[in-house]
């Protein structure tokens, strides 16, 4: 039987594991606030790591405030396609893990003062591949554009075309 204060004297305080990241080019260890401060890029070598679709729209825009729009539905799975396992339930799973329908997002915002909407590929999501969804995004995104006569800016992070769609991801 050990009391508590003394239980708590011995026992090994608990330490978060990303506290520190260590950089893929060079292999020096950099803390987390000193690496988000020089917005992830290491301060050893130069090395650029990658940051998140969210991230990303929050520092291109004035303040990190935008709206993003909803995205057109397309067909989930045009061909039918399955290999290990079915598209469908692939597209399910990214779906789940990144909270996002499919691996582009559209928004819109100011930008050092003016009007822009971003169509932003998500890297997350099937590697930021493009399928039917992406082609219908990057529509929608243009038509937001010349409707409010903005710059449109298209950030790629993508694997290519999913083989899954065929043809018709292109």
């Amino acid at each position: 039987f050990v009391r508590p204060k003394l239980q708590a004297l011995v026992r090994k305080t608990e330490v978060p594991e990303n506290l520190w990241h260590k950089c893929q080019a060079c292999g020096q260890m950099i803390f987390h606030r000193e690496l988000e401060a020089n917005l992830r890029v290491c301060t050893h070598c130069g090395h650029h790591m990658r940051i998140g679709v969210k991230r990303r729209l929050e520092l291109l825009f004035d303040d990190g405030d935008y709206q993003r729009i909803e995205l057109p539905r397309s067909e989930p799975d045009p061909l039918k396609f399955r290999d290990r396992k079915r598209y469908s339930d692939r597209l399910r799973e990214y779906q789940a893990r990144t909270g996002e329908p499919d691996a582009v997002i559209v928004a819109h915002g100011r930008m050092g003062g003016i009007g822009v909407v971003i169509a932003a590929f998500n890297f997350d999501f099937m590697g930021g591949s493009m399928g039917t969804a992406v082609g219908e995004g990057l529509i929608a995104a243009a038509r937001l554009a010349v409707l409010q006569e903005a710059p449109l800016i298209v950030i790629p992070a993508s694997g290519g075309a999913r083989m899954q769609e065929g043809i018709l991801s292109l």
